[in-house]
C-alpha cells in the first residue's frame, strides 16, 4: 500500500465513520436514542476506531521501517564492496609496480614479499565478496567469519567477543567500523610480530555507547615516535572514527603490544 493511499485513508476513514454515524443517529435514531446515549456511543466508537486504526497504522510503519533498514544495510554492503574494488585496484597496482622494480634490480626476496602481499589482498577481498547481503548474515556474524579467515591466513590466533551489532550500531556505521577493524588487523599482521590478538565489540557498562577494543601481544612501539605512529595508520583510523562520531584511543609501548579502543554512540531507540 502506497503512502498516498495511507494518507487518504487517514483523512477519509474517521470522517466517513463518525460522520456516517452522526447522520444515521440524527435522521433515523433520534427518537429511540437519547442525546446522552448517542454521545457515549460516538465516544466509544471514536475510541475503538482510533485504537484499531492506530494499531494497524503503526504496525504498517514498523514493517516499512524494517524493510528500509534492511535495504540500507544491503546498500552499505554494496558500497563497501565498491570501495574494496577501488582499494584492491590501487593496492595491487602499487605492489605490481614495486614487484617490477625489484625484479629489474634482481632482488628476489623483496619480489617474493610483494607477491605474498598481492596474495593476501586477493584472499581478503575474495572473502569479503563471498557472502551476498540477501543471505541475511548480520554484521556480527560477518565480522566473526572475517576474523576466522584472517587468523587462518596469518597464523595469528584471535580471541573475540562480539555482541550482535544490530543492537548496538546502525547499519550506516557498519561499513566504517568494518574498515577500522580491517585497518587495525592489517597493521597487526604487518608490523606487530604478534602471535595473539583480541577483539571485543560490546556495549559500555552504562549501556549508552558501544565499545570496540582491538589488542595484540606484539612488539608495540613508542607513541612519541611519529614514524611508528604514521606506520600504524593513525591518521586513517582517526578519520574513520570521526565519520562514526566516535572517540579513538591508541595505547602502545615497546614490548607491551598495542591496544586500540574506539567508543561511539548507540543507535537511536535502544533495542531490548
Amino acid at each position: 500500500m502506497s503512502m498516498r493511499t495511507l494518507k487518504w485513508l487517514t483523512i477519509l476513514l474517521p470522517t466517513l465513520l463518525i460522520g456516517g454515524f452522526e447522520y444515521v443517529r440524527h435522521d433515523f435514531l433520534l427518537d429511540s436514542l437519547s442525546m446522552e446515549t448517542g454521545n457515549l456511543y460516538i465516544t466509544l466508537l471514536t475510541l475503538l476506531m482510533s485504537f484499531v486504526f492506530a494499531t494497524w497504522m503503526f504496525k504498517r510503519i514498523a514493517r516499512m521501517n524494517d524493510t528500509l533498514a534492511r535495504e540500507q544495510a544491503k546498500r552499505a554492503v554494496y558500497e563497501e564492496r565498491e570501495r574494496l574494488a577501488e582499494e584492491l585496484h590501487d593496492n595491487i597496482a602499487q605492489v605490481l609496480f614495486f614487484l617490477n622494480v625489484q625484479l629489474t634490480k634482481g632482488q628476489i626476496s623483496e619480489a617474493r614479499e610483494a607477491v605474498s602481499e598481492i596474495d593476501h589482498h586477493l584472499r581478503q577481498v575474495i572473502f569479503n565478496l563471498r557472502t551476498v547481503p540477501e543471505e541475511g548474515a548480520g554484521f556480527a556474524m560477518r565480522l566473526q567469519a572475517w576474523l576466522e579467515e584472517w587468523s587462518g591466513l596469518t597464523g595469528i590466533a584471535v580471541d573475540w567477543l562480539v555482541e550482535p551489532a544490530e543492537e548496538n550500531v546502525p547499519p550506516s556505521a557498519e561499513v566504517a567500523l568494518f574498515s577500522i577493524v580491517r585497518e587495525a588487523f592489517t597493521n597487526i599482521r604487518k608490523h606487530s610480530n604478534a602471535d595473539q590478538a583480541w577483539l571485543e565489540l560490546a556495549r559500555t557498562e552504562d549501556g549508552q555507547r558501544w565499545r570496540l577494543r582491538i589488542a595484540d601481544n606484539g612488539l608495540g612501539f613508542d607513541m612519541s615516535d611519529g614514524v611508528a605512529v604514521n606506520r600504524y595508520g593513525l591518521s586513517i583510523l582517526n578519520k574513520r572514527a570521526m565519520d562514526l562520531g566516535a572517540e579513538l584511543l591508541l595505547r602502545s609501548s615497546p614490548g607491551t603490544g598495542t591496544e586500540l579502543i574506539l567508543t561511539g554512540p548507540m543507535r537511536e531507540g535502544r533495542m531490548s
